[in-house]
């Protein structure tokens, strides 16, 4: 009987050790994700624009498969990658995330460069291609899905990269759970507000059948309203592509030694948050990220003039 009693108290402390190792995990889990909800805003904001132009029957659709997308992109790939060089090379955390701020960069620079072309009344090749690609419902929705897939990968990774570095005191196995709940969790969320933003107009819709004058009312201005929403998001995603690439950049190239540039724009952060009183808390964040925006611009520019002017130069003068 002693021996029966002493299995209980076993199975008991292993009971409460696993309650302490899920409040533990649950813990770390919520401190990784609020720390990387800042790019959670900029997924959010980015996403919607892919499903601009696209039939509306064929949205959720669309947004689901980048959801796939973004899932494999977070486990199969990011997940596993950022564990094992966390543990055998941790120094290449930093030049890997920043290539992706170069990616985001270029590709919101691109997206203004096709603006002032657009402006100026002379077509964008991409613009060209992605007309040719309409003709064609099915290969325009795969280019979209993969686009969007391409451009998850880099924010999914600094999202993974941000609360990685949140609980890199835990165990590798503590680790790899934390970083897959975060990836579910946020994958879900990002993706389930895209869905409902994509959709308002047609709740607007339903609404504006209903007998309730204030309800029908209420739904003709979603629907007034939400093609407005959806151009300034889509100018909000281009805007946190700037700035998202910008940041990483900054914040790396300062991790890797060279401190002047981030060192200038802490600097002035700091001086306006000292400046402004109440308001320096956010002040001092559109300080930091207007002159992220800036860098991914510039830096982006030079992407694109690399990419695209130097290859057409070379063909000209070929021919």
């Amino acid at each position: 009987m002693s021996g029966l009693f002493a299995l209980f108290d076993d199975v008991a402390a292993l009971v409460r050790m696993s309650a302490a190792s899920v409040d533990d995990v649950a813990a770390a889990t919520g401190r990784a994700s609020a720390k990387a909800a800042g790019v959670v805003v900029d997924d959010a904001a980015v996403t919607p624009r892919y499903v601009q132009g696209i039939e509306p029957k064929r949205e959720l659709s669309i947004i689901w498969r980048i959801t796939k997308g973004s899932l494999r992109n977070k486990l199969l790939f990011i997940l596993p990658v950022l564990l094992v060089l966390s543990v055998f090379l941790p120094w290449l955390l930093t030049p890997i995330l920043m290539l992706g701020g170069l990616y985001l960069s270029y590709e919101g620079a691109e997206k203004v460069w096709e603006k002032v072309q657009e402006r100026r009344g002379r077509a964008h090749e991409a613009a060209a291609d992605d007309g040719a690609a309409a003709l064609d419902p099915a290969e325009r929705e795969k280019a979209v899905v993969a686009s969007a897939v391409r451009t998850d990968l880099i924010l999914s990774a600094e999202i993974m990269v941000i609360a990685l570095n949140e609980v890199a005191a835990e165990g590798v196995v503590q680790r790899a759970v934390i970083l897959a709940v975060v990836a579910v969790f946020i994958t879900a969320a990002v993706y389930g507000a895209v869905g409902l933003i994509v959709k308002m107009d047609d709740i607007g819709l339903a609404l504006a059948q209903r007998r309730s004058a204030g309800v029908a009312a209420f739904g003709r201005g979603l629907v007034k309203a939400m093609p407005v929403v959806l151009s300034t998001l889509s100018t909000v995603g281009v805007v946190a592509m700037l700035w998202v690439g910008g940041h990483i950049l900054l914040v790396g190239s300062d991790e890797l030694g060279w401190h002047g540039p981030y060192g200038l724009v802490h600097h002035v952060e700091e001086a306006v948050r000292a400046a402004s009183g109440a308001l320096g808390g956010v002040l001092g964040w559109l300080v930091n990220t207007a002159f992220s925006a800036v860098v991914g611009l510039v830096v982006g520019a030079l992407a694109v003039v690399v990419m695209h002017l130097v290859p057409r130069r070379q063909k000209a003068a070929g021919h």
